[in-house]
């Protein structure tokens, strides 16, 4: 059941989403409501020419960073010292790097000029966070995300050399800050590290404990 969203600032229960993960349609990008669909354990995902659509997987694709996977030949780059890592330095190049960068079987990109403006506001006002990976003072990699406690909430990443936007993920790993990092998406290089599929309920009594 897909439901429609009105100026309440409510979601329907997870539960009711289609086996896609599409639960409802229609709202805002407000920094409140973006915050209570984090917290419920949904996000949007949509693209200029559609609504806004909001979702909420009956799998989640996480990596506890306790379980991270870096192999023989990443350890030996880490330390070559061959990358820099900063966090929230850049937050707003890291956005247009990932709204930019193409995507395999994928036209165009789902970060909106709204959506960038909407976590750009969740970042000044510290819910959302970066880590840039530079190469001779080069931006070459990174991510960004939300924070839901201890709980990263994984929006996009990029990378434009080899390797960088590896060295993001394990620094946001090694942060000690985050007890799960939320995928979203499943894909073979996030699996290679140690990413896996737990079910929503799983992944809601989680958030439970993650109070914003």
């Amino acid at each position: 059941m897909i439901f429609r969203l009105d100026e309440r600032l409510l979601f329907p229960d997870p539960s009711y989403a289609e086996e896609d993960g599409l639960l409802a349609v229609g709202g805002d990008l407000s920094t409140s409501r973006l915050l209570l669909a984090y917290q419920s354990g949904i996000f949007p995902w949509y693209s200029d020419d559609t609504p806004i659509l909001w979702y909420s997987p009956h799998e989640r694709f996480v990596l506890f960073p306790d379980e991270l996977k870096i192999s023989k030949s990443m350890r030996q780059v880490i330390k070559s010292g061959r990358f820099v890592v900063t966090r929230d330095k850049y937050f707003e190049k890291v956005i247009d790097a990932c709204s930019a960068i193409g995507r395999k079987d994928q036209d165009g990109t789902w970060i909106t000029d709204d959506m960038k403006n909407a976590y750009l506001r969740l970042h000044n006002e510290g819910y959302a966070h970066s880590v840039e990976v530079w190469e001779q003072d080069n931006l070459v990699g990174g991510l960004y995300g939300v924070q839901i406690g201890t709980v990263f909430c994984g929006e996009s990443m990029f990378s434009l050399v080899s390797n960088a936007s590896k060295m993001a993920l394990i620094n946001l790993c090694n942060s000690g800050k985050y007890t799960l990092i939320d995928c979203q998406v499943h894909t073979e290089h996030l699996e290679s590290m140690g990413a896996r599929m737990i079910d929503r309920k799983e992944y809601m009594a989680i958030l439970q404990n993650n109070p914003v």
